[in-house]
């Protein structure tokens, strides 16, 4: 009488299918990482500058200089071979550095409308290149801010939160703060920049130049930073700090 072992061929149909199962589960997880891994190229055309599009409309009251002569002589290395971009208003003038590929196309303001403004489109040789896309809407930005501070100026204020907190100014030109230190502070004015103390507590700085008044704003927010335990320092403009609570025992 024959019989049959049932256990080893079971037993071998297990092994297969858990064999099989494995490869089955090894293959999708390479398939997964290679498709994470891989990097996909796409032919979509690359985005072109929304801010650096923007043409920029200035009254006849300014006017916009630009010359093609090659710095050759730079305040700083990145400014060789640039050109300069001369801005002249009502409260001063402005010179900025404009890179070699950043194209400057002025349109005056015809002469018998004296309401007309004339307007500068900023345009970059090549649109395929990442540098001159970057300093195509920042070139815009610039010039933009030359515009208005040679024509309204900008404001910065500062308050001076915390007891004892106090600023002066001495001679129009030197800055002496009292922010709780064993020693008064001296800052002297930047060139182009105006100050007013209305208050003992408030300053306002005022000049042609964004970068050059923010700059030496955050220079005297440095010496007393706003903390958020008790919420004092110095804070610029509308600027705010969220308290937080201290620990308890």
């Amino acid at each position: 009488m024959r019989t049959t072992d049932y256990s080893t061929g079971f037993i071998g149909w297990k092994r297969d299918t858990m064999n099989s199962l494995r490869l089955h589960l090894k293959a999708n997880s390479s398939s997964r990482l290679l498709s994470l891994t891989t990097r996909h190229f796409h032919q979509a055309a690359p985005a072109l500058s929304h801010i650096g599009r923007q043409s920029i409309a200035y009254s006849k009251e300014i006017t916009i200089e630009h010359d093609l002569t090659p710095i050759t002589e730079p305040r700083i290395p990145s400014e060789l071979n640039n050109t300069l971009l001369t801005v002249k208003g009502p409260l001063g003038q402005l010179q900025l550095p404009i890179k070699p590929f950043v194209k400057i196309d002025l349109t005056p303001a015809p002469k018998d409308d004296p309401n007309a403004e004339s307007m500068l489109k900023v345009s970059i040789e090549d649109e395929q290149v990442k540098q001159q896309r970057a300093m195509w809407g920042t070139t815009r930005a610039l010039i933009s801010n030359a515009v208005i501070g040679v024509s309204d100026g900008y404001k910065v204020h500062l308050r001076l939160v915390g007891v004892g907190y106090r600023a002066t100014l001495e001679n129009n030109k030197v800055l002496s703060f009292k922010l709780g230190y064993s020693h008064p502070i001296l800052m002297e004015l930047p060139e182009g920049v105006t100050c007013s103390v209305p208050a003992s507590n408030r300053i306002i700085l005022q000049g042609v130049d964004l970068h050059k008044i923010t700059e030496f704003a955050a220079k005297i927010q440095r010496w007393r930073k706003p903390e958020p335990y008790n919420q004092k320092g110095i804070f610029i403009n509308d600027e705010t700090i969220k308290k937080k609570e201290g620990k308890k025992k």
